[in-house]
């Protein structure tokens, strides 16, 4: 079934997301976030105990997590994510024992349908393991262009897309209907010449503003470059080199299944909340 898009606000132009990831292809992309998580993905698997069969990479804008999964499923297919939000991801119902994604999910305007898909779309006891940017990434450089904007030009646009919170993923996860959901962070802080540098590299990662309600015209000379003048006040190590937060959300979660550990009923405990606290105190 499709997401509903009167239900889901169209935040991210995602066709023009997909054609800044071709031209970064084109001139070279960075992708050292990208290796790392993948890194992180397969050292993840290596810790489930168990045979995938049939897997699938849902948006992973790059090969590496094939890459590095390979061998780790019978089957791995790539599914891209579709440019328009009504269209359904290309899933079969209940075809699927693994799913995983990286840095995609962050650029879905309708994440609750999304991984609502991806719930129905894996078999009974089918994992999905996915990574996504979120929480305090490029916290620096949305500030540093807030201010620099407020005091060249006596507004503010919106320069860095709004990312989801680590709480927000893990409802979204039980929400969709995931069984035993978990979610976890892990903070990078990359170090740069310039916020010049670090936009270079964002244009390399097909990254930069794709908000539909993004500003349309170039930005002034004077505000780019007080804006690098305020990240490297604010946001300067000793050496004079600036840092850019970028945190990556993993979420994972089960399609559920009879055999899967059960929380216990309410009222069904041996012993109740006042006998553990006497238990305490002795």
């Amino acid at each position: 079934m499709a997401p509903n898009p009167t239900t889901a606000p169209v935040l991210f132009d995602r066709a023009l997301l997909r054609a800044r990831q071709l031209r970064a292809l084109r001139f070279g992309p960075a992708t050292f976030l990208l290796d790392r998580v993948a890194d992180d993905m397969a050292e993840r698997l290596h810790a489930v105990l168990r045979e995938f069969k049939h897997a699938a990479d849902v948006g992973t804008p790059c090969d590496q997590v094939c890459d590095a999964l390979a061998g780790r499923a019978d089957q791995m297919t790539h599914v891209d994510l579709p440019d328009m939000e009504s269209e359904p991801l290309p899933l079969q119902s209940q075809s699927l024992d693994l799913v995983v994604s990286a840095l995609a999910l962050q650029f879905v305007n309708d994440l609750p349908g999304a991984l609502a898909q991806i719930r129905r779309a894996l078999k009974p006891d089918g994992l999905l393991l996915a990574a996504m940017l979120g929480g305090d990434t490029l916290t620096e450089l949305r500030q540093s262009f807030a201010a620099a904007e407020a005091e060249c030009e006596g507004g503010v646009s919106p320069r860095v897309a709004p990312f989801a919170d680590l709480r927000d993923v893990g409802a979204l996860l039980q929400r969709a209907g995931f069984a035993l959901p978990v979610t976890d962070v892990d903070r990078i802080v990359v170090r740069y010449d310039s916020a010049f540098a670090l936009m270079a590299d964002l244009r390399r990662m097909g990254a930069t503003n794709i908000l539909v309600e993004r500003r349309r015209t170039l930005s002034r000379r004077a505000t780019l470059l007080r804006m690098a003048q305020l990240y490297g006040e604010r946001f300067a190590d000793s050496d004079g080199r600036i840092r850019a937060t970028f945190d990556v959300l993993w979420l994972s979660g089960w399609a559920p299944h009879e055999s899967q550990q059960q929380p216990l009923k309410p009222g069904s405990a041996k012993a109740g909340l006042a006998e553990a606290v006497k238990g305490l105190k002795r």
